[in-house]
């Protein structure tokens, strides 16, 4: 057995020199996930007291838990972007600088939790008030897998605002496997936003999303053809939905050019790739549907011969 490890071994050490695809091994290391699922985890603690706790929180003890929660994520946060910062330093951080930038971006992602509370706020709001089976606004942020969704991505997006590399998107990557929905750090959403039931949507990197908008499952806000790969780092490539939107079930809007006017609907399984003016309703023309009795439904004596 020994043998066979020894081999294996030499094999992998073999693979790692002429293959790559691993971490720094000497000197500073890439962001660890584990560590940054941490992080996240405890900003919904700060973001929602109480709601993703296994213990309540005495109302006497609410400052104290707070303040050294506060710490424990400055400290792990700030570790984590100076080491994403090393990895990929943007041109607005010189490289001398990138400790005091670290703790600079950590306090200001901190510095936003009030703000980022209100807007989740409307988020529950829109999610109470277009869902019938809820039963109240305590389930919807302690069942329904979209406000969590949604409360990671708008801090990564603060993140993703401040250059970040890498942390943004191992955030929103580590909610999409939770929930099913694929929400990118970069995308700009507005209040009241609602996706019924979550499972396979996509929202990509450069969409804008207005106000009061409401989605469904399956929906899909993408690119066109991304065969220029990184030549189209940087451009519009992703919709724009303005306010109070209604997109159903499967419907796919593609395009960076693409525009859907405020007010409009777009019905299921649309597959949408030019703008719509404001208030429109956009349907499946050609979706023939025939509805029968089963007694109908008569199956024809298959034609056999001997």
């Amino acid at each position: 057995m020994e043998n066979t490890i020894a081999q294996l071994t030499e094999k992998l050490l073999a693979s790692y020199r002429e293959v790559g695809g691993i971490n720094h091994l000497d000197g500073q290391n890439l962001p660890s996930k584990r560590a940054i699922v941490r992080i996240t985890q405890e900003l919904l603690c700060l973001l929602f007291p109480g709601f993703f706790e296994e213990r309540p929180i005495p109302s006497a003890q609410i400052k104290t838990v707070t303040a050294r929660r506060l710490r424990t994520v400055a400290t792990a946060l700030e570790r984590e972007i100076y080491r994403s910062l090393v990895y990929m330093p943007p041109p607005e951080y010189p490289r001398k600088s990138l400790r005091s930038a670290a703790r600079s971006i950590t306090l200001g992602l901190l510095d936003s939790l009030p703000r980022l509370r209100e807007i989740l706020q409307t988020d529950i709001e829109a999610a109470y008030n277009g869902d019938p089976a809820a039963l109240s606004r305590e389930e919807v942020i302690v069942a329904y897998p979209f406000v969590e969704t949604i409360a990671v991505q708008r801090l990564a997006h603060e993140l993703y605002l401040a250059k970040v590399p890498l942390i943004p998107r191992i955030m929103t990557e580590w909610a999409h496997s939770r929930s099913g929905m694929d929400l990118h750090p970069g995308a700009q959403i507005g209040t009241h936003f609602f996706v019924d039931h979550c499972t396979g949507t996509v929202v990509g990197e450069t969409a804008v999303i207005g106000n009061h908008v409401k989605m469904y499952q399956g929906v899909g806000l993408v690119a066109r053809s991304l065969a220029a790969g990184q030549a189209l780092k940087g451009q519009k490539r992703h919709p724009t939905i303005e306010d109070h939107v209604t997109i159903y079930a499967g419907a796919t809007i593609m395009g960076g050019d693409t525009v859907v006017g405020a007010g409009s609907t777009i019905g299921a399984n649309v597959f949408l790739t030019t703008s719509v003016p404001p208030r429109s309703l956009v349907v499946q023309k050609d979706a023939n549907i025939r509805v029968m009795s089963k007694g109908e439904h008569v199956r024809p004596e298959p034609d056999v011969q001997i």
